[in-house]
């Protein structure tokens, strides 16, 4: 496997990614700072739409930490198939 330690890294950061984004974001009561532009101009979440199929880092049907994970973990392969594929784009010129 070429790229299997980055691979293995790239996991392992997901899977701990919730202790930072989720667990301790709660326990010190961080807020995004575009939450609190929102709030501030008087905006409900429901007022804006993204179009994100993933909003706020959640999977819809699982628990916040899971569901972290979950977006990570696809991110980390949106991210890997794009590099993918303008790697093969770049050697066909």
């Amino acid at each position: 496997m070429r790229y299997g330690k980055a691979l293995i890294t790239v996991i392992i950061l997901a899977v701990i990614s919730p202790v930072f984004g989720v667990i301790l974001a709660d326990a010190v009561g961080y807020h995004e700072p575009l939450d609190v532009a929102a709030e501030t101009l008087g905006l409900k979440e429901k007022d804006i739409e993204w179009g994100s199929p993933l909003p706020d880092y959640t999977v819809p049907g699982l628990d916040p930490v899971t569901g972290y994970i979950v977006s990570g973990i696809i991110g980390a392969a949106v991210v890997f198939g794009i590099a993918y594929l303008l790697s093969k784009v770049s050697k066909k010129e």
